[in-house]
């Protein structure tokens, strides 16, 4: 499925709040376990070449031992120091040879796990630009983050050390199992004994871990949601005092978290020291019964030596996979969160006949469209109206009455519950969706920039833009006269959200880059209320000339700005409940006219009292 173009938004669209995260969902690990491998056999030559360097330094490893019998049998006892010192310098160059292997196949896993999780984060990131705006009013920001770093991350770790440590634990226990039983049968059982012991516990405790683990992932992605919320709203949170209500919920969150993380990690904790008990039981009953065998002449010194070797080697690397499971539990939760985004799917497609458009003329017939958020309450009920190619359209009404959500519908962030709007003649939904997004521009109430330049936030309406057609839309916009006072003009750095520029100057940015992206349908959504009066009335000269031939909808709380307006929409509880022309609506003393009135009083009070100040 392509991708959803971004439409030449200038900022974030509003959506509904409040709503509740995802329920949780049963598990499949082994399902997990296989979507992973999916991904891994992209990257079959570097397994290849890392499963030969763990066959060729699991046989060095178990020629090791074995060399270390011959040595204390025929060269040691015998005492033959020459011998000796010869089996002792080949001995160095198979230890030797079996640490470059085990680099070897270490540095080529890596490779394999970093081209992985590339894939995988880019799917993930590609994923997240195919679903629409309903899927990120469920999930908060600092979530859908820690699924993409933090998740990912666990997911990177395990398959860098975890893999490669199965095989290579498989391969040496088969090695050992066969060599030992190739010296001693009595002793290879005696060694094996041990075995079923360790994996039955093991199973247990990782069984009973687990969930432990999927808990500590889920709340690491509320703790990551609630500090970038924090952040975000800091300057929030200081204005009304409640730095100190904030730091206990975070407290709350954090405790949350520790606890589950604590749970995770003390019960498969129990893995590695429960193993290693097992471990040292089973040595000692090899050494007491290799030393009675030794005795009565059934076996040698080497033989037993070698065995104690061996019988290392065979539960070394599974105490390590032990010491491992914490960071695999990890990974699979994390892998099983990751997913969930990855088999979300999208409610806004195109259908498989979509259209391509290079141009849109304009006429837009909203026909007696209904829209609720979540299938419950209607926000939007019998919306009806007819746009002419070039008009001017202006909503207005209270706060939450709908205005914003029409202009979501029209760029099509959602699609409506019933009714149909109507584009040139077609049904929107007729239209590819990237083609429908870039014929629209809009600027938002809550800009959003980039970290780059002001000259890259500008150009990102259009990105082939030259500089000269860049500074024309900001000039355009009334933004080019700050721009020039700037540290560095252009060229300054605008840090993530515009935080170094005021209100006012972020929208000016804005406006210039919906004048750069030339598009054929227009949104205005309260463009100008973080302006000065004085600068408003600039950026207005420049926002007529904008809206020249093109079908504009503007959403407008300061009516004063909107008397120009080929026909306006009064909004009332998701209602259209007066229609027309700025003079029609004041001759019927409706809706419109009293907040008109309002306003304009409220000005005349507010002028007057700068007077007598």
């Amino acid at each position: 499925m392509s991708k959803q173009a971004a439409p030449n938004i200038i900022g974030r669209v509003r959506g509904p709040r409040g709503m509740s995260g995802p329920a949780e969902k049963a598990k499949d690990r082994k399902g997990t376990l296989l979507r992973i491998w999916r991904y891994m056999e992209n990257q079959k030559g570097a397994l290849i070449a890392s499963v030969i360097f763990v066959i060729i330094s699991t046989l060095l490893g178990l020629a090791g031992p074995y060399l270390i019998g011959i040595i204390i049998d025929h060269y040691i006892i015998p005492k033959d120091i020459g011998g000796t010192l010869r089996f002792l310098t080949l001995l160095a160059i198979v230890y030797t040879a079996t640490a470059l292997f085990t680099w070897l196949q270490s540095f080529t896993m890596v490779k394999v796990s970093l081209y992985t999780i590339r894939q995988l984060r880019q799917e993930v990131y590609d994923k997240f630009h195919t679903l629409s705006l309903r899927f990120f009013d469920k999930h908060s920001h600092g979530d859908l983050m820690s699924r993409v770093t933090n998740d990912i991350d666990s997911l990177n770790s395990a398959l860098s050390q975890s893999v490669i440590q199965i095989l290579s634990t498989i391969l040496m226990a088969s090695g050992v199992t066969i060599a030992m039983f190739s010296l001693n049968w009595i002793l290879a059982l005696t060694a094996l004994f041990t075995i079923p012991v360790m994996i039955f516990t093991t199973k247990k405790i990782i069984k009973y871990s687990s969930s432990y683990f999927i808990k500590r992932q889920r709340d690491l992605g509320q703790l990551n949601g609630f500090v970038e919320e924090s952040i975000s709203g800091n300057e929030v949170v200081t204005l009304f005092g409640k730095e100190e209500k904030m730091n206990q919920k975070f407290s709350e969150i954090n405790e949350k978290l520790r606890y589950s993380a604590m749970n995770a990690d003390m019960v498969s904790g129990f893995v590695g020291p429960t193993n290693n008990f097992i471990n040292n039981l089973g040595l000692g009953l090899l050494i007491g019964i290799g030393a009675v065998m030794a005795v009565e002449g059934m076996t040698t010194v080497g033989v037993i030596a070698a065995f104690v070797t061996y019988s290392r080697q065979f539960f070394r690397p599974i105490n390590q996979l032990s010491s491992l499971f914490n960071m695999f539990q990890s990974a699979i939760a994390g892998a099983e969160r990751v997913f969930e985004v990855m088999d979300e799917t999208p409610d806004i497609v195109d259908k498989n006949n979509a259209i391509s458009i290079h141009s849109l003329k304009g006429d837009v017939d909203f026909s007696h469209v209904d829209f609720s958020y979540n299938n419950g309450k209607l926000i939007l009920k019998n919306i009806d109206f007819q746009v002419k190619a070039g008009e001017k359209v202006a909503l207005v009404g209270p706060t939450g009455s709908g205005k914003t959500t029409i202009i979501n519908l029209l760029m099509r962030f959602y699609d409506v519950t019933s009714g149909e709007i109507i584009i040139d003649g077609r049904n929107m939904t007729d239209y590819k969706i990237s083609d429908l997004r870039k014929k629209i521009g809009i600027v938002l109430q809550d800009t959003f920039l980039f970290s780059g330049t002001v000259m890259e936030n500008i150009r990102y309406g259009r990105l082939e833009a030259t500089d000269e057609e860049v500074i024309e839309a900001a000039k355009m916009a009334s933004a080019h006269h700050f721009i020039k006072h700037l540290p560095n003009g252009y060229q300054t750095s605008i840090t993530s959200g515009g935080s170094n520029l005021s209100q006012g100057q972020r929208q000016l940015l804005a406006i210039a880059r919906a004048i750069l992206a030339d598009t054929d349908l227009l949104i205005l959504d309260e463009a100008t209320s973080s302006i000065d009066t004085r600068t408003e009335m600039e950026i207005q000269r420049g926002l007529n000339h904008l809206m020249e031939g093109r079908t504009s909808f503007v959403i407008a709380h300061r009516l004063k700005t909107i008397e120009n307006a080929d026909q306006i929409l009064v909004i009332q509880n998701g209602e259209i409940i007066e229609k027309g022309t700025h003079q029609e609506l004041l001759k019927n003393k409706g809706f419109y006219y009293s907040m008109y009135e309002s306003q304009f009083n409220l000005r005349e009070r507010q002028r007057n009292h700068c007077f007598l100040d």
